[in-house]
Formats: C-alpha cells, structure tokens, sequence
C-alpha cells in the first residue's frame, strides 16, 4: 500500500487529486508552480482559481519545492496540461528515484513530437522508473466532492497498477487495472477533440441526434489511431474510452465541450481563451491528431474537421455539410 505521495500540480485534477489521496489516510505533498495559487492555499487552505468552493485539510502539505515533494514520496502523480510537461519531467528528474512509481494523470498529446506523456518520461528521466496512466470519466469537482467514480489505471506491470488499485479504491472511487498504457493515453487525449466537435454542434444547435452520431463516430476514430499505434481495441470500450469520451462530450463540467460550444455559438477562439484560466487539452491535441492521422495514413474526418475550424477558421455549418457529403460506407462491426 502506498503510505506517502507527491502531487505535481495543483490545478483542478491536481488539488482535486491530493484530496482524494487523503481520504485514503496517504501523506501527500502538493507542489504548486504558482507562486498566488501556493500563497492561498497556505492561508485558506482553498484553490479559488482551479477548485472554488472546495477547503483542503490542514495535513496536506503544500510546497514550492519540486525536491521537498518528490524526496519522500513512494509515488508520484503529475497531474500538469501537456504543453507544460517536458519541462516539468525535466525538472523531477533531478530528483525522482528508480524505486519510486510515477503516474501520469494528464490527457493529451506533445505537438510536433506527437509523443505521449509517458513517452516522453521516457526520454527526459536518467532511467526507466515504474510508470503508470490513471485515467477515465473523472471530472476534478466531483472526484474532490467525493462523487462516485470510476477510472483505469494502466502499467506495464500488472502489479504497479494493483498497487495503485489497492491504495486508491474506496467506497467512491473505483478503480480497474489495465496493462495497456498506450490505449489509454490515447484515449484520453483523443476524446478531447471529439468533446469539442460535440460542444459546437450543440452550440449550432443541432440536437442530441447529432451529438450521439459524433460520439458513435469519434470512438471508431479514436480506436482507429489506438490500435494504429499498437493499442489494444477494448481499451477503447472501457472507463478510459468510451466512459470518457461520453462524459467529455455532454457534461457541462466539460472545458472541452464548453470550448466547442462557445465556437458553436459564433464566438472566435482567441476571445474564448482569453477569458478561460484552465486549458481546454483538446485545442492542442486536434493539431497533434492532425499530425498523427497523416502520419498513420488513417481517416478521421471529425478530428480533421475540429483542426480546421480551430486553425484554419473554417465555418462550423461547412464542416457538418463536409461531413454528412462523405461517400457511403458499411458500419463496421471491429475497427481491424
């Protein structure tokens, strides 16, 4: 059983996440990059920027030191948007050892390098420690709310991630192991793109029928790329695909979905972010699926489509006309 942690992160997932490992009587020490996010949370014990409305216990500790952190922990959980983390792994590496676990709590996709995060720990850290993937329908204010939820841990190791299982699991929080990191990774990077296309077209106000259609469509393409990429297909049935990809795509909770609908509304992009403190993944991730899918040879039209509204300024009405105009195909009932 795991008996003390770290938390890279106090955004949303990341303070939300130290007090889940609390509940759980795990000593944890959260490291905070900003400096005003450390400074309150040491005076209200509160994240009014990432988590209103949430008071953290007074045994959490919180720390500016990336060292004081990671030095006692026997597990490390990096909860920190995509774009930021290489510099982030480069900074833990001076200090996390071979005998402790690291766990990645992020969704998304490196641009241009089109790596996953545990790839790219891979590449950044000295050695190869213990890595594992916690991922799944799993919004931060409901996980800190002690909400009922259920997630997948993946390692290569089944019993890095029973550890983790057996530490983490609790009356309202569920976890199932996988061995399939790649599946997952991808699966919760992919499905932010979708949750965008899903948001503008319930922005354009297109109906629950649409909606269902881009879900059904979007989980064959995200499967698609997984198992391109050596994943394997019922990664994509469960919590870290379809259970993710459904809550993304129709929870208000959902920064993804809210980014999308906003454009469906007739909002531009920059105007939407300029007003957002939390990073919407999937903005990012559609220009690193783009990548991908051209990389692979593979088709995905509504990831495809996502890219162009979101970097080329295509109109959202021409996309669905682009879309509804596709040659005729057969359902397929497996994606090999």
């Amino acid at each position: 059983m795991i008996r003390e942690a770290a938390v890279i992160g106090a955004g949303a997932w990341g303070t939300a996440f130290s007090l889940l490992l609390f509940r759980q009587k795990i000593k944890v020490r959260l490291w905070v990059k900003e400096k005003e996010i450390y400074e309150e949370l040491k005076a209200k014990r509160s994240n009014s920027t990432f988590l209103p409305g949430i008071i953290l216990p007074p045994n959490i500790i919180f720390t500016l030191d990336m060292a004081e952190a990671i030095n006692e922990a026997e597990t490390v959980f990096v909860a920190v948007p995509s774009r930021y983390c290489r510099n982030i792994y480069g900074q833990m590496a001076n200090y996390v050892r071979e005998d402790q676990i690291v766990v990645s709590l992020t969704k998304g996709i490196e641009e241009k390098t089109l790596l996953t995060m545990t790839e790219i720990m891979t590449q950044v850290f000295p050695f190869k420690p213990s890595l594992a993937v916690l991922s799944g329908p799993s919004f931060a204010q409901e996980v800190a709310a002690g909400l009922p939820t259920a997630v997948v841990v993946a390692a290569e190791k089944l019993e890095i991630a029973e550890k983790i299982q057996k530490s983490l699991s609790s009356l309202n929080f569920r976890i199932y192991t996988s061995q399939d990191i790649r599946g997952v990774e991808i699966a919760g990077a992919v499905k932010n793109v979708i949750a965008l296309a899903c948001g503008i077209s319930d922005g354009l106000g297109f109906g629950h029928n649409a909606r269902a259609s881009l879900i059904t469509r979007g989980l064959v393409e995200i499967t698609k790329l997984g198992v391109k990429l050596g994943a394997r297909q019922e990664t994509f049935y469960g919590l870290a695909g379809i259970g993710d990809l459904v809550l993304t795509s129709t929870g208000r909770l959902s920064r993804n979905y809210q980014v999308g609908y906003q454009i469906g509304q007739g909002k531009k992009l920059n105007e939407i972010l300029a007003g957002m403190k939390m990073v919407a993944e999937g903005i990012t991730t559609a220009a690193s699926v783009k990548d991908l899918a051209i990389r692979e040879k593979i088709e995905m039209p509504i990831c495809h489509e996502v890219y162009q509204i979101l970097y080329e300024g295509k109109n959202p009405k021409d996309s669905l006309i682009d879309l509804m105009s596709r040659s005729l195909k057969t359902e397929p009932l497996y994606i090999g």
